[in-house]
């Protein structure tokens, strides 16, 4: 198997990512498991995404959540 097969984040965007949690857990309840601001005032997919490009540890968490998410599905 090569790496990519093994990586539950190959062809996933960021937006797609976003978009499942919020539709998941709604902002409120992002926002409780990830305290960042973004999610917490006035939160947006757009304005989520800018910040979450431009920070690598809130990315890695919303990432991890993601996969948690996905594991919990199956």
């Amino acid at each position: 198997m090569t790496e990519t097969s093994n990586n539950p984040l190959h062809g996933v965007t960021l937006e797609q990512i976003l978009n499942a949690l919020v539709s998941h857990y709604t902002w409120e309840g992002l926002a409780q498991r990830i305290d960042i601001r973004c999610f917490n005032s006035d939160p947006s997919i757009k304005s989520s995404l800018t910040f979450l490009r431009k920070t690598p540890w809130a990315r890695e968490k919303v990432e991890r959540l993601y996969i948690k998410l996905q594991r919990t599905k199956r």
